[in-house]
């Protein structure tokens, strides 16, 4: 059953210009809602927001709210995934997924400043977005309604393709963008760009060379490797320094981070195609770029193996996986990922110190690191040194021993009774 709208309903929809989500606009608007385009910056290179917000208004918008959502998008959310070493599938750096709980986040704040009965957006019917959008917006605001138009029947039925949203722009005097439809999606953020569907959607179409956007190709990226030092307060990156340049260190938020996407990008690091479990059921196939991010992983990573403890490790790799499946199945809000993220921050505590690391066509390769809250022990580790310094006393004659011990087990299941033939 189609939605309609009651004298005086708003709804606050989640515009980015484009042709489907302005086609929603005018469609929302012709039912008689007042609606409210809200449209977030996440980081999308080459975004005109005072062109999409004339867009908006003249295609029957009460109000347009443009966002500048960066900053809380690296602190809270991108951060927060590295402090987790999240990854979904062992592979995907979840840079989608990060980014719709930032955005569903500041809908639902402007649906209750305004008053909204309702949210919309324009995720598609088959993908994991409408879980995503929806399920932050019901955890944060259980009253609040979401319009889907994807999922609706009256909507399906009138736009069963493109050439129908074209159509119907026309008859809208919907203003369309004339540069040709590429052969596959994109979605971006500064955190990443992802591009899907179209030609992509067969596994074994290799991407076009031209296609991706933050990264260069690694045959081309330069022939002499770069240096730098990213620095880590608990768990958290703090500082970067380009060691080659030579360059004062970087310390805010955003700027390091977008320092890390400029190198990655120059070196060609951080691009993955991979097909992957969508939450709805679904396969997909999909292109990746995670420059910043790919770095960022590498140094946690390496950091913690200096200053973490080993069984710490080993229940916070399980929550890892967790964190990283909640996120993308769209449970950012949930009680379940507040349980993970307080329990990743005790991880943490100690997780102080720098990462140096080289950049060289593709790859990152950490090159050194040091820490105050170390638990390695140089003393303790060599084999050149009897004991384990001052502060240890190892003898290697208790390895016997601890031997013996955990051989116990393995012994009684190779002497164990055998079943008669």
């Amino acid at each position: 059953m189609s939605v309609q709208a009651q004298p005086g309903d708003k709804v606050v929809l989640a515009y980015s210009g484009g042709l489907d989500t302005s086609i929603i606009l005018k469609w929302l608007t012709n039912k008689g809602f007042e609606v409210i385009c809200y449209c977030a910056n996440v980081g999308q290179q080459g975004e005109d927001y005072e062109k999409v917000r004339a867009k908006a208004l003249s295609l029957g918008a009460k109000k347009v709210y443009i966002e500048d959502l960066r900053e809380d998008f690296v602190q809270h959310y991108i951060f927060e995934a590295v402090k987790a070493n999240a990854i979904y599938e062992s592979r995907y750096l979840l840079g989608t997924s990060l980014a719709r709980p930032v955005i569903a986040k500041k809908q639902v704040e402007i649906a209750k400043a305004e008053h909204a009965k309702y949210v919309a957006h324009g995720a598609t019917g088959k993908g994991n977005d409408q879980v995503r959008f929806e399920l932050c917006a019901q955890a944060l605001d259980a009253q609040l309604k979401t319009i889907a138009p994807w999922r609706d029947a009256e909507f399906i039925e009138t736009f069963k393709g493109r050439a129908d949203l074209i159509q119907y722009a026309k008859e809208q005097e919907i203003p369309i963008d004339a540069t040709p439809k590429a052969p596959y999606s994109v979605d971006e953020n500064l955190y990443h760009t992802s591009y899907e569907a179209g030609m992509l959607e067969d596994p074994m179409t290799a991407p076009m060379v031209e296609m991706f956007k933050m990264t260069v190709d690694p045959k081309d990226a330069p022939d002499v490797p770069e240096q730098i030092s990213i620095r880590f307060e608990k768990g958290i990156p703090v500082g970067v320094t380009n060691l080659t340049a030579k360059t004062p260190e970087l310390t805010g938020a955003l700027e390091l981070f977008l320092e890390l996407n400029k190198l990655a990008g120059k070196h060609g690091v951080g691009r993955i195609d991979i097909v992957e479990n969508r939450f709805v059921g679904i396969k997909s196939r999909g292109c990746y770029e995670t420059p910043g991010g790919t770095i960022l992983r590498h140094a946690h990573l390496d950091l913690e193996g200096l200053c973490m403890d080993r069984e710490v490790m080993k229940v916070r790799d399980g929550l890892s996986a967790k964190f990283a499946e909640f996120c993308y199945n769209g449970f950012w809000f949930a009680p379940e990922m507040d349980f993970v993220r307080h329990a990743v921050d005790y991880s943490q505590q100690n997780v102080t110190g720098y990462v140096n690391l080289e950049l060289y066509k593709g790859n990152v390769t950490v090159i050194g690191r040091y820490s105050d809250e170390a638990l390695y022990s140089a003393d303790l580790a060599s084999m050149d040194q009897e004991g384990g310094g001052d502060n240890f006393d190892y003898n290697p004659a208790d390895a016997q021993g601890f031997i013996r011990i955990n051989a116990t087990r393995l012994k009684a299941w190779r002497c164990r009774p055998q079943p008669k033939k």
